[in-house]
């Protein structure tokens, strides 16, 4: 890693974590497990903190609801000890895509490359 690198690590914490968060990590850290994305799941060695490393940007919702429900005490165990019963109905988790261009447009939408004409959609005009 460079300098660069090392010094934007110091300044940010939306990429990845911080030399604050690392020092941290490796001082007070036990690893409890990690998820499918790579994000890397921690306590301290009372339990009375809990926290993730994100393999990549620091986005809440990459975290998955097995995850989230340990972080936040939900329940005791971590996934990797009591993984969750999931139904045949349930999505896989995924994460909130909005503001990008894999983000939900329903067929009337502007964003479409070709909208679907809507006759339940009439759009105001101040008059």
């Amino acid at each position: 890693m460079g300098l660069a690198h090392n010094i934007k690590r110091i300044f940010t914490w939306w990429d990845g974590q911080s030399f604050g968060t690392q020092l941290w990590t490796s001082r007070h850290g036990e690893k409890v497990g990690e998820d499918a994305q790579g994000n890397t799941y921690y306590r301290n060695k009372d339990d009375s903190r809990r926290w993730v490393i994100y393999n990549g940007e620091n986005e809440a919702s990459r975290v998955s609801p097995d995850w989230h429900g340990w972080l936040h005490r939900t329940w005791d165990e971590p996934p990797t000890e009591a993984a969750l019963v999931h139904k045949d109905w349930e999505k896989p988790h995924q994460e909130n895509l909005t503001g990008t261009m894999a983000a939900y447009a329903p067929a009337g939408s502007i964003r479409k490359a070709a909208p679907v004409a809507r006759a339940d959609y009439e759009a105001w005009s101040p008059e």
